[in-house]
């Protein structure tokens, strides 16, 4: 345990903007919300920030969590993360995108997937809408493999396998994302219907089984190239991935 204490300003600071959501697993730390300026083609958008941490020890005394969160190597996984637009809470109608993190994508503009698309335009589909919410989910990547599995697989599909084929092949389920913790993050942050952006049966299922509101699905295809076009049709075919 650490025993670095926080001064008291500090302290009564975070105790108004971190709350404890529990589960049957432990508790989720839910930070936020907190004002992040967002550039959007060019026109700034301000959204509302919440950042949560899962799988912790549950405890009322507040020092014990920054202790426990400050003893932790938390900068050794990564952790996810909410973007909150307009009146998510109370507003009739709310989109929102549960968003699983692509490295290559999301950062560096790969063209080998439309997962960096998906990401702007659905922000940008927010703020048109008037109100939503991105989770943007960190241990998503590649399906839920990890990024150095997602590599080999990267150099399997180099290789002729398909996105499915080459998960199968490293001893991986084609898909084993789990949506739990969002989930229970959204019910904290919202009881009304939603409205749900993709384009994955999966995804509606997990709300659907996990009881939540669900006004209707909306399509979020588009950013197709050369390099991904092969990767789209096997999102359809192999995957199950509903056609706009």
């Amino acid at each position: 345990m650490s025993d670095t204490k926080l001064e008291p300003k500090a302290l009564d600071i975070l105790k108004e903007k971190i709350q404890l959501i529990q589960t049957e697993e432990g508790g989720i730390y839910l930070v936020g919300p907190i004002k992040l300026p967002v550039d959007l083609d060019g026109e700034n958008v301000i959204f509302q920030w919440y950042c949560w941490l899962s799988r912790c020890q549950v405890t009322d005394n507040f020092q014990e969590i920054i202790d426990q969160l400050s003893s932790a190597s938390l900068a050794e996984y990564q952790q996810s993360s909410v973007l909150v637009y307009g009146d998510f809470k109370n507003a009739d109608e709310a989109l929102i995108r549960m968003h699983s993190i692509c490295h290559t994508g999301d950062i560096f503009g790969s063209q080998k997937c439309d997962c960096g698309y998906q990401l702007k335009k659905s922000m940008k589909n927010i703020v048109e809408h008037g109100t939503g919410a991105l989770f943007y989910l960190a241990n998503h990547e590649g399906r839920g493999i990890g990024l150095f599995s997602k590599a080999m697989a990267y150099v399997l599909q180099e290789n002729g396998y398909d996105t499915v084929e080459a998960n199968l092949s490293l001893g991986f389920v084609d898909d084993s994302r789990s949506y739990t913790d969002a989930l229970s993050v959204l019910r904290t942050l919202r009881t009304k219907p939603v409205t749900l952006m993709t384009n994955n049966p999966k995804k509606l299922e997990a709300l659907q089984k996990a009881g939540l509101a669900l006004s209707g699905r909306e399509p979020i295809w588009g950013g197709e190239s050369a390099f991904n076009e092969f990767y789209l049709q096997t999102k359809v075919q192999r995957s199950g991935h509903l056609e706009e």
